[in-house]
């Protein structure tokens, strides 16, 4: 029998989700599995491989719209395609996990959910928490990307979802460094270089990195650069130019290859609220940078080996953060022995290895 396996992701943007829907779909592909991915955005798939089928709306009006229309409209031309085929495909649903489950359930369609991120916003309301964990428990299965995820949606949801790490590809990297490359000028020698990577959102909580960069002794040689874009860009600017750091901080907006930027900084910041395996610090553990995250659910801490592998602070604690960048000089052999803690640890990311995993993941759901 053909497998078929439907991506459902309404909105394809720019950060890890996506990333790592690009390297699973060609795993697939390569696998001899028929991949469709069903999106609104028809602009955004020029890096798949040949063979991979789009199904959606080619109108640029939607695209231009906000996730929750772009959701409404792919559930609806999910519904028709699955009414309209023989061929009932095997439903991936990155994105609206339990109205992808409800539709998928009234035609008799096999659906896998993939949480990316810790339920800290989705599932607050009591209404949303109980509905929520009513409809997740109809999918065929579930699956989540660390394992602290795994112990709070088990607690939360009464659900024994299947850990898999993102897959993380080394020679995408190594690709990426070695092609030709902008200057990076606002980096200085002999500055403290920080870079920081996630969309301008209350979720990535960047106003509490540009805190601790305003607090920081007068006379300490720092520079930051935030790469993302996002709705909070102008409050961002506006807190930079309030406080007379634009000779400090940076903001440069989206770039397709900021790999380049990670290997000429000296630390990582992730100031995240909560996250899932955050893919930022799986690229600056292997590029061997010193890290400092919030202790944010989930993932941070698992990667980070709960602090022998980078400095965790807690969600919101500017005046940590700029503790830990104030001493970064004074501290290098402590840093550098956590930096070499997590390069030695990192093959629980193997990209081979999390392929099978999701590989067999879909193979039990095919046989099942």
């Amino acid at each position: 029998m053909k497998k078929i396996v439907m991506i459902f992701n309404p909105s394809l943007e720019d950060g890890g989700v996506e990333k790592n829907l690009y390297l699973i779909s060609n795993y697939f592909k390569n696998c001899g599995i028929s991949v469709e991915i069903l999106t609104a955005n028809y602009d955004k798939y020029k890096n798949f491989q040949k063979g991979i089928k789009f199904i959606g709306t080619k109108n640029f009006f939607w695209q231009k719209k906000n996730r929750i229309i772009k959701y409404l409209v792919c559930l609806f031309i999910l519904f028709f395609n699955l009414i309209n085929r023989k061929d009932k495909p095997l439903i991936f649903a990155f994105q609206a996990n339990i109205y992808a489950v409800l539709v998928a359930k009234i035609l008799r369609a096999n659906i896998v959910t993939r949480s990316n991120a810790a339920p800290q916003m989705w599932a607050q309301n009591f209404i949303k928490n109980k509905i929520y964990k009513i409809i997740i428990k109809l999918a065929d299965d579930v699956m989540v990307n660390s394992l602290d995820f795994k112990k709070i949606f088990k607690k939360k949801f009464s659900i024994n979802p299947k850990c898999i790490y993102n897959p993380f590809d080394k020679n995408f990297i190594k690709k990426k460094l070695s092609s030709k490359n902008e200057k990076i000028n606002f980096f200085k020698k002999g500055y403290i270089n920080i870079i920081s990577i996630g969309r301008l959102t209350d979720q990535k909580d960047h106003l509490t990195s540009l805190k601790a960069i305003k607090i920081l002794k007068p006379d300490l040689k720092v520079k930051m650069i935030i790469i993302g874009k996002g709705k909070n860009k102008f409050l961002l600017e506006k807190y930079i130019n309030i406080n007379k750091l634009n000779n400090k901080i940076k903001l440069i907006g989206y770039k397709k290859n900021p790999y380049p930027y990670i290997q000429k900084s000296n630390i990582v910041l992730l100031s995240s609220k909560y996250e899932g395996l955050p893919n930022i610090l799986l690229e600056a553990q292997y590029l061997k940078k010193y890290i400092i995250s919030t202790n944010c659910p989930t993932g941070p801490k698992e990667i980070l080996l709960n602090g022998r592998a980078g400095d965790l602070v807690e969600v919101g604690d500017y005046k940590k953060i700029a503790q830990l960048i104030e001493i970064y000089n004074k501290k290098k052999k402590i840093i550098n022995k956590k930096i070499e803690i997590g390069y030695n640890n990192f093959n629980r990311f193997d990209y081979e290895l999390n392929f099978k995993n999701y590989l067999n993941f879909i193979e039990n759901i095919y046989m099942g």
